[in-house]
């Protein structure tokens, strides 16, 4: 019985992980992509306090291509997180199903055990009741 409820104990804290994990990339992407977003203003900003936007030109202010750059490596990021968060999901799904798969073995084993408790119940009172039944009757 022990080690059931310690083999479920552990699935469900396998599943809790996954989910902490999973909330963390998407936290980090949400991070990464506020930060290119931010970086887009001040991109933008520079651009128009410059009056230059076309990167190419020799007179492109040298925080705009600094900030693209950065911007460009937090999408790259993002993109990649994506991709983890994908595989980090069905390690998730497949956690969650495992733990599912033990609850309802421990759920079939729990009802197993509680038929022989009411099976050796019933058999102890047909006992005690065929015992009645021989001593009251007439000898």
């Amino acid at each position: 019985m022990k080690s059931r409820d310690t083999l479920i104990r552990l699935k469900k804290f396998q599943v809790d992980e996954k989910r902490r994990k999973v909330a963390q990339i998407e936290a980090m992407i949400a991070e990464f992509e506020r930060m290119a977003a931010d970086l887009e203003r001040e991109i933008k900003v520079e651009q128009d306090r410059a009056g230059i936007h076309d990167p190419a030109h020799f007179a492109y202010p040298t925080y705009a291509k600094a900030a693209i750059t950065r911007r460009e490596n937090l999408k790259r990021s993002a993109d990649d997180l994506r991709t983890q968060l994908e595989d980090a999901k069905l390690a998730l799904a497949e956690a969650f199903e495992e733990l599912k798969k033990v609850e309802i073995l421990d759920e079939r084993n729990q009802a197993r055990d509680r038929e022989a408790e009411s099976a050796a119940e019933q058999a102890e009172l047909d006992s005690i009741a065929l015992m009645r039944a021989r001593g009251s009757a007439p000898a």
